[in-house]
């Protein structure tokens, strides 16, 4: 199991959000939106913000950092290893077992990256056929999109997703998270896509978009 930092927002949460931190980063990357994200009509959210293991990372001369899985070269089409991405899935899932063992099920959980971490939060929503109650996926892609279609599990569809790209983004381009939600689109999903005038980062707009977003599904849970 994953090391976590976890946030509660009240108490005898009933719903659940796992947010994966980018590469290089680690779980208190996003703990501080919390306050600018989390609004008080929401009931009671647990947070879970996982730390992703160490392993050495091919495109940055082999350094070791906390990273979902090995980036081997800036193409994106074989950008991610598979092997590395289908590990960080199966990590995630028991994760989300987790959270169904403390009373939360699969239907109230959000299942949330940045980056390399929205990549696998996508990689894992295709995957599971008991859907989540959301997918949000910020300034990321589909790893291995060119499979995507083959490892859609029957009822991952239903699943809501939440897209956010900034337009200036140097290390994901603004396209590859198009083609993603275009994509995601084109396999059944429903995709809220939105872009912003900003580098790979978040921005305060792509967080009260967010929080209207979740605000929707929340609302009367």
């Amino acid at each position: 199991m994953l090391d976590t930092i976890e946030r509660e927002t009240g108490p005898s949460p009933r719903h659940s959000v796992i947010w994966l931190h980018g590469l290089g980063a680690d779980g208190n990357d996003f703990v501080p939106i919390l306050p600018e994200l989390v609004r008080p009509a929401w009931p009671p959210l647990r947070f879970v913000f996982p730390n992703a293991p160490v392993r050495p990372v091919t495109i940055n001369n082999g350094v070791p950092m906390r990273a979902w899985y090995d980036i081997r070269e800036a193409d994106l089409a074989n950008r991610a290893d598979e092997a590395g991405v289908a590990a960080s899935v199966e990590q995630v899932e028991a994760l989300i077992a987790r959270e169904g063992e403390r009373g939360v099920p699969a239907s109230r959980i959000f299942l949330a990256g940045f980056s390399q971490g929205g990549a696998i939060a996508l990689a894992a929503g295709l995957r599971r056929r008991e859907p989540l109650a959301g997918l949000i996926a910020l300034s990321t892609y589909i790893p291995a999109a060119h499979k995507a279609a083959e490892v859609l599990a029957e009822g991952a569809s239903a699943q809501p997703v939440f897209m956010g790209h900034g337009s200036q983004d140097p290390v994901v381009p603004f396209h590859a998270g198009e083609q993603s939600q275009a994509l995601l689109r084109e396999l059944g999903f429903n995709v809220d896509w939105h872009a912003y005038p900003m580098p790979h980062s978040v921005c305060m707009e792509e967080i009260r978009d967010l929080g209207d977003w979740l605000s929707r599904r929340l609302a009367g849970a």
